[in-house]
């Protein structure tokens, strides 16, 4: 019984609303292990022509008899892993209830099948003690299967627990590296924005005024997205076009910009401030650097069940020094994010753009809002 022992997954006490099912369960059970001992018999007796009669009597004796212990047991005392007195008490159940079962059993067996059963003052023989016997064995046996059922599902409920929770966890780290991540890109820009900000107001305070008033668009658009699990396209189109304006009030007529968005795509999840840091990095590392500016391309399209955004300049390239490691804290950034939230089902990819420039390109799984 010692094998049945585990303290990390003790049984659960059966309540009066699962009693009816978990019983009614269990005598499924014995009603095949109640056949299987009539088929034991009759290859015992090498008797085939006894089969019928015997699968009766063994379901008339059985099911009824296993009844009565699994009902107390599932009454008095469910828990039986590590209490040695309740294995005690149910075996001496057992073996009150063996004799009655098989007397009470023979008679309805014989009733049914149109025999002659004993009196009780006949009922004695040395043969039918040792199917009483036989009776106890099977108790036990069908006692042994129904517990063996209910400790594997009581490991396999565990385990449901234990990944749950191990789940739970990983998402809380999920969710805090990505606030980490993000929490990288808005200070980025906005000390960037404030120091340019700071400059302008000495020699150009026309300049500065309108880059403040295209500051605060710009932030009206992303503070309430960036705190959020999750944005839509429109958003994230929108913040890109308030924070263009605000590069262009920078770069003058150096920067210019398009963006395409489907209306079938406005209401498309995406998360939030995905498109920023490549933005940026455009403009920082492909357009500023460059004497005569440029324009920063953005278009969103739906293909085989996927997102497809592309964030296209035509600033330096590729060929840069600053570009050449591999694009820059935005792509990096944008690149563990994608695969914190979607594993393989998201990518990032880095190439030239025709006939110069850089293109950067997001696939992501396609979820509408």
């Amino acid at each position: 019984m010692s094998s049945l022992t585990h303290p990390a997954i003790s049984p659960p006490q059966v309540s009066a609303a699962s009693f009816l099912a978990t019983w009614l369960r269990d005598l499924r059970l014995a009603a095949l292990a109640s056949v299987l001992a009539a088929v034991t018999i009759v290859l015992t007796i090498a008797r085939p022509e006894t089969l019928l009669e015997q699968l009766v009597y063994s379901l008339c004796i059985g099911v009824p008899g296993f009844a009565v212990v699994d009902a107390a047991r599932l009454r008095l005392c469910p828990v039986l892993d590590g209490h040695p007195r309740h294995w005690l008490a149910l075996v001496a159940l057992m073996l009150l209830v063996a004799g009655p079962a098989h007397f009470i059993g023979i008679h309805i067996g014989a009733a049914v099948l149109g025999q002659t059963a004993p009196s009780l003052a006949a009922y004695p023989t040395v043969g039918r003690v040792s199917y009483i016997l036989f009776t106890f064995l099977g108790m036990v046996a069908m006692t042994l299967m129904v517990l063996q059922r209910e400790r594997v599902q009581r490991m396999e409920q565990v385990h449901n627990e234990a990944r749950l929770r191990a789940e739970t966890v990983e998402r809380q780290a999920l969710q805090a590296q990505l606030r980490l991540l993000q929490a990288q890109i808005e200070p980025h820009m906005l000390f960037n924005t404030l120091a340019n900000l700071q400059g302008l107001i000495a020699i150009d305070p026309e300049r500065a005024n309108a880059m403040l008033d295209q500051l605060i668009q710009y932030l009206r658009a992303t503070l309430g997205a960036s705190r959020s699990e999750s944005t839509t396209l429109a958003e994230e189109f929108a913040a890109m076009e308030a924070y263009l304006g605000l590069m262009g009030v920078r770069m003058g007529e150096r920067l210019a910009y398009r963006l395409e968005l489907p209306a079938a795509l406005r209401q498309v999840k995406l998360p939030p401030m995905l498109l920023q840091p490549l933005v940026e990095n455009a403009i920082v590392h492909g357009l500023e650097p460059k004497i005569e500016g440029g324009e920063v391309h953005i278009a969103a399209e739906a293909r085989d069940g996927l997102l497809d955004i592309r964030i296209c300049d035509t600033g330096l390239g590729l060929g840069q020094a600053s570009r050449s490691t591999g694009g820059g804290v935005g792509v990096a950034t944008t690149r563990e994010r994608l695969r914190v939230l979607y594993g393989e089902r998201a990518s990032v990819l880095l190439a030239p753009a025709q006939p110069q420039g850089t293109l950067v390109r997001l696939t992501l799984p396609l979820e509408t809002a």
